[in-house]
């Protein structure tokens, strides 16, 4: 199974069964850089600093703290943190439904894959999959992720459910009052221009057509530095170096071998 990042339940009703979860998408592909020391070649370490004394902050005495004034904070232990941890940190309750196709993309904020933990909750997990798939439904749930509650949708997908983040109503910009500015109506002799153009153009999706160019060109800088620090290899006295012998197996040619041996053998018999 593919590694998780959350361990709970799935609940609708009295059915419940154990599931994982881990995110739909990576950025771990992503070229990253490190902060270096330009003249010495070494990392950059951050640290916390204590604003007054100036001195660097010990990771065991680093605390939430939560601000009622200036430089009055209330601090907050992990222990204080635990102990207002909901019903949700470790269950997916579902107690709504919604046609799939009645939540608008805006709300959709970050798809993760949701799965049985285990043999025995695959029976319980299908049947409420199957179900939301017949009726063409979601369910709308609330999960903690981080130490906050999220709301969360769980859209049937394959084999297995998909569980989208969302975002709340207050973070989404009504569309109105950025479009209501712009023409009602369009010239009705261009748009079947446009349809025959779009037709043309008009391919099945495939994640090729949204490769990251800034990503191939960082790729290929980093890989021309690589090439111009290698060092220059020697030159052998006999005039040429001989390249060593591959450990490497090749699969085919491993085939080839194999089916001439049994062959032989089976001659010789």
């Amino acid at each position: 199974m593919a590694p998780y990042y959350w361990k709970g339940y799935l609940k609708l009703s009295l059915v419940t069964c154990p599931v994982s979860m881990t995110p739909a998408t990576s950025e771990s592909e992503k070229v990253r850089f490190h902060t270096l020391n330009r003249q010495t070649g070494n990392r950059v370490v951050s640290q916390y600093i204590d604003s007054v004394t100036g001195k660097p902050v010990k990771d065991g005495n680093e605390a939430k703290g939560y601000a009622r004034g200036e430089d009055d904070y209330i601090i907050l232990t992990d222990d204080d943190l635990d102990a207002v941890q909901l019903d949700t940190v470790k269950t997916i309750d579902i107690n709504k439904f919604v046609p799939a196709d009645s939540i608008e993309w805006v709300y959709l904020e970050k798809p993760h894959y949701l799965m049985p933990d285990d043999a025995v909750g695959n029976e319980a997990f299908a049947v409420i999959r199957d179900a939301m798939k017949s009726d063409n439904v979601v369910g709308v749930s609330k999960l903690v992720m981080g130490r906050r509650e999220r709301a969360v949708v769980l859209e049937p997908r394959g084999e297995g459910t998909v569980l989208w983040t969302l975002r709340f109503g207050d973070e989404v910009r009504p569309e109105a009052a950025y479009f209501e500015d712009i023409d009602d109506d369009s010239d009705p002799d261009l748009v079947p221009l446009v349809q025959k153009l779009i037709k043309q153009q008009t391919k099945r999706w495939s994640p090729d057509m949204v490769g990251d160019p800034i990503q191939n060109a960082l790729l290929k800088l980093i890989d021309d530095k690589k090439k111009a620090l290698k060092p220059a290899r020697k030159s052998s006295k006999s005039g040429g170096d001989t390249a060593p012998k591959s450990n490497v197996v090749n699969i085919m040619d491993a085939l080839k071998k194999s089916v001439a041996a049994e062959l032989k053998s089976k001659k010789a018999g």
